[in-house]
């Protein structure tokens, strides 16, 4: 559908006469946004199922072997990433169009039929009590339940999510409030990553602009603005086995590793120090005097700057990236009960499609206050350093509140237990949260006789 709306290629029809589609613009709009949506629903089920269903299976594994699972679940992640912007970007540029969109098709499509086939050992059904449903409906309890101040049937309680417990007036038992009670434990570390996301999604549109308006010819070749791109991905590919072999060397020393929440402060401190390198650069690309160059079969005033001098922003991103994300899903998953380390994952990738949104929120705020001065059809005349200056000082603070709480995520060695209640105690739990509900109304009764008698 994408190809058909958004690249009307001349030759997309070809029969015994030479034929264009004629889709009238408005057409076109509609399918290439039924097009994107129908690739985002795609890529985020698949993000939020694929590492939750391979972490399935680790239950039991030590702290090491969790981290290198992770590591290498991601760098198996760029790397197709990688053979994406080299290969697939290089056959649609030089060698078909129409195959750039063929291969991806059918790589889906025998996907589909091999999980389809493997389907039955692909089905995890969660333990009672472990399903989102749950999880969310033991929040939502507890938001009614204080919302109606049932203060007089459940008294004073430790937290707010106690409200939600049988003996408090509540609907769910005892287990399922303490087990979210665990994973509320991690809701800091989530809502402390959507400032970090919103860093890493500067490569496809910060970053991504003033790469475009920088001079992009090596000797007599135009490179494709996808390439620098991969220049964020190599230090993924490089540093997965060597985060591998170094902490195989120290747990052969008997030396502890540095704590995952060690590696989250300094990967966002790379990414915060990557977004101050890129308005630094951005300040340096304005000196250089300005040249036309032609993408896309524009014509554009670029700086004559080379591009290959942002490549330090790209690698601090990408080394950013690599220590953040296995590190933050090793936390997600050794801190949690063993039913719901699933919905611990995915809410770490809601948590990521979160600052997605919330970098794009920065971006349109910016513009409109600004009155399109950061954004500006010329870059040159803009002030897009000035962006890049204020995230960067946002993500400096964040780094420093993550550095703040980063002790409750040190201690990895005591994991995620489920409270395990017997029916026995949820029965006398039950019991006594009647003989308390029947003790207030016989006390509410007495007094109001008491009073009507005075």
């Amino acid at each position: 559908m994408l190809p058909v709306v958004a690249f009307p290629f001349e030759d997309f029809y070809i029969d015994t006469h030479h034929m264009t589609h004629q889709l009238e613009p408005r057409e076109q709009q509609i399918l290439f946004y039924i097009g994107l949506l129908a690739a985002a629903l795609g890529i985020g089920g698949i993000r939020a199922i694929l590492c939750p269903m391979g972490a399935y299976s680790l239950q039991g594994y030590n702290q090491h072997q969790l981290l290198s699972f992770f590591n290498w679940f991601y760098w198996l992640v760029n790397l197709n990433s990688t053979v994406v912007f080299l290969g697939i970007a290089y056959i649609q540029q030089s060698v078909a169009k129409n195959l750039g969109f063929l291969i991806p098709f059918t790589s889906v499509l025998l996907a589909l039929i091999a999980i389809h086939m493997m389907r039955n050992k692909l089905t995890y059904k969660p333990k009672k009590g472990g399903s989102l449903l749950t999880t969310l409906g033991v929040f939502l309890n507890s938001l009614k339940m204080c919302c109606l101040h049932y203060r007089h049937l459940s008294g004073d309680v430790a937290s707010w999510l106690d409200r939600a417990k049988e003996n408090n007036g509540g609907r769910y038992s005892e287990t399922h409030v303490e087990n979210v009670k665990v994973l509320a434990k991690l809701f800091p570390l989530y809502g402390l990553q959507l400032l970090y996301r919103a860093c890493i999604t500067q490569i496809p549109s910060g970053y991504y602009i003033q790469t475009m308006n920088s001079n992009l010819h090596l000797h007599d070749l135009l490179l494709p603005i996808g390439a620098m791109n991969v220049i964020s991905i190599l230090p993924l590919l490089l540093l997965a086995p060597l985060i591998e072999c170094v902490t195989t060397c120290y747990l052969s020393k008997e030396i502890t590793p540095l704590a995952p929440a060690k590696v989250i402060t300094l990967g966002h401190a790379c990414a915060a120090l990557s977004v101050l390198v890129a308005g630094l650069f951005e300040l340096q690309r304005k000196a250089y005097p300005l040249v036309e160059q032609t993408l896309s079969g524009k014509v554009l005033q670029v700086s004559s700057m080379p591009c290959f001098q942002l490549a330090p922003q790209y690698i601090l991103l990408g080394l950013a990236e690599a220590l953040v994300t296995p590190a933050c899903s090793l936390i997600s998953f050794q801190l949690t009960p063993s039913h719901i380390r699933g919905i611990s994952l995915h809410f770490l990738t809601l948590s990521y499609g979160g600052g997605c949104f919330l970098g794009a929120f920065i971006i349109q705020l910016v513009y409109f206050t600004s009155g399109g001065n950061f954004y500006p059809n010329i870059l040159h005349d803009g002030n897009l350093e000035r962006f890049f200056f204020l995230l960067a000082t946002l993500m400096a603070i964040n780094t420093f509140v993550f550095w703040s709480i980063s002790h409750r995520y040190m201690d990895l060695s005591v994991q995620g237990k489920a409270l395990t209640v017997s029916s026995l105690t949820e029965k006398l739990l039950q019991y006594k949260a009647c003989l308390r509900f029947y003790d207030t109304v016989d006390r509410s009764y007495t007094n109001t006789s008491i009073e009507s008698i005075l």
